[in-house]
């Protein structure tokens, strides 16, 4: 099993749904991205300690955010694709974000891969890290507050009791390398 995501007791009156999970790794992508953000800008970072967060920044965007994407194109959209022309547009620009993001994201990945390799390095490539790492700032504010602020309430909102349990049944399903089972 690569990731695990399960639903926590939080204390709350309701269980965690897929929202809460979704909101969990929006957590997760600010903690992962202000890491690379850190690293670029540490000033005498010991060798362990850039390697340890070069592989967990690499870790969590080459690994578990292309989880979550796949949870949100695959599982979500398509389930609220329709149902309001808002809607429609909030899910098109999510998807297109996905694609820009991706591609700044690489180099923020390409860059800690060279200093997991060569913590030497650092000093001569921590600027260019902490760039392209604060170059994703405005897109990642932009990305995940929108869905936060559109997509996650429209699925509670407007998805049924069995569509949100599908939804998470896949989303575990992909985190324990299972195709899911029927439907989306």
């Amino acid at each position: 099993m690569l990731l695990r995501i399960r639903a926590r007791d939080d204390g709350g009156d309701r269980p965690r749904d897929a929202v809460d999970l979704l909101l969990d790794c929006h957590a997760r992508i600010r903690s992962f991205h202000a890491l690379a953000v850190k690293l670029g800008e540490a000033e005498s970072p010991t060798h362990a300690e850039i390697i340890e967060a070069a592989g967990g920044v690499i870790r969590y965007f080459t690994l578990a955010l292309p989880l979550h994407v796949e949870d949100e194109e695959t599982s979500i959209l398509p389930r609220l694709t329709g149902l309001d022309p808002a809607l429609d547009q909030a899910l098109s620009t999510m998807r297109a974000e996905h694609r820009d993001i991706e591609s700044g994201l690489q180099i923020v990945v390409d860059h800690c891969a060279q200093l997991r390799a060569e913590p030497a390095r650092h000093g001569e490539l921590r600027a260019t890290l902490a760039d392209a790492a604060h170059a994703l700032d405005a897109a990642w504010f932009a990305h995940l507050g929108a869905e936060e602020r559109v997509v996650f309430p429209a699925m509670r909102e407007r998805l049924d009791a069995e569509a949100m349990t599908a939804i998470l049944a896949e989303m575990r399903a992909r985190r324990a390398g299972e195709p899911p089972a029927g439907g989306h």
